[in-house]
């Protein structure tokens, strides 16, 4: 496992759109690009398995989204459209003018927004579980009170206790993290006084909601191969979301992965390498 601080060691914090913004690159100059997108409430380092094998592969670019990780965050200015603009600028930085996508959680929204752009610079989009349809979205209680009106005052109650037992309830029963794993977690949560901007990222659930129209029309309508990896037993969007998925998305690419939750990149890297290998041979 590579430790959180090899992670930070191994990235840069650079200025985009504005913003302070963690960003780490590795792979060989003159390969396929491929940008890592985390979810809520971690961060890039969500991939450190996957790094070493899609590095071997593929220029691989990521970052920690404004709020999260190692990058600024703000007490307001998120949403997803910020996101991906932060996503559109690296890669404009770095003069990328091809890209596919791996997105996870939170990140998965942010893939959708970037579909929607029709960009012809993207060529596909991987997803792993997250809220693609907010109809089979099952957010945790947590994250429903994060969203009410004592969402600020929820966040700065959060204890490292109560965030392992969020986090554990959406893994696997079989694949529950590990002590290293939830201290990095909540080490990248924590900084920068990073509990506040909680209540605040969290309104990405009824964005979700009020842009449903362009968000799911970007899939259904999807003129790049799209993928599915899904953790079937995840509470939050296992196996009740990718029957969505294979209802709305022609053509859908499914592969659920059984024993396991909401992290699959984290719980079963080997397994989501080799579907997503599989993915890129076969579609693109």
């Amino acid at each position: 496992m590579m430790t959180l601080g090899d992670w930070e060691k191994g990235g840069s914090v650079r200025t985009l759109c504005g913003k302070r913004v963690f960003c780490r690159e590795g792979g060989a100059a003159d390969a396929p690009v491929l940008v890592l997108i985390h979810g809520f409430p971690t961060s890039s380092w969500d991939f450190e398995a996957l790094w070493g094998p899609l590095t071997a592969r593929y220029r691989v670019v990521t970052l920690d989204m404004l709020g999260f990780g190692f990058s600024e965050k703000p007490t307001s200015g998120y949403s997803i459209g910020a996101q991906a603009d932060l996503f559109e600028a690296r890669l404009a930085e770095l003069g990328i003018t091809s890209y596919h996508v791996l997105a996870h959680d939170y990140g998965d929204t942010v893939a959708q927004e970037l579909l929607a752009r029709k960009s012809p610079a993207l060529k596909s989009v991987c997803f792993l579980n997250g809220g693609l349809f907010p109809e089979t979205h099952r957010p945790l209680l947590v994250q429903k009170l994060l969203l009410s009106p004592l969402g600020a005052f929820v966040a700065q109650l959060t204890g490292p206790g109560r965030f392992d037992a969020n986090l554990r309830r959406i893994f696997g029963p079989g694949t529950q993290p590990s002590r290293e794993l939830l201290d990095g977690f909540w080490a990248q949560l924590t900084r920068e006084q990073g509990l506040r901007a909680m209540s605040k990222l969290i309104h990405y659930m009824p964005e979700r909601v009020a842009r449903r129209e362009r968000w799911v029309g970007a899939l259904v309508n999807a003129a790049v191969p799209l993928k599915l990896i899904d953790g079937a037993d995840d509470p939050v969007s296992g196996r009740h979301m990718a029957a969505r998925y294979r209802e709305l998305v022609p053509a859908a690419d499914v592969t659920l992965l059984e024993g396991i939750g909401h992290y699959p990149q984290v719980e079963a890297p080997q397994a989501v390498l080799e579907a997503y290998l599989q993915f890129r041979t076969s579609r693109t």
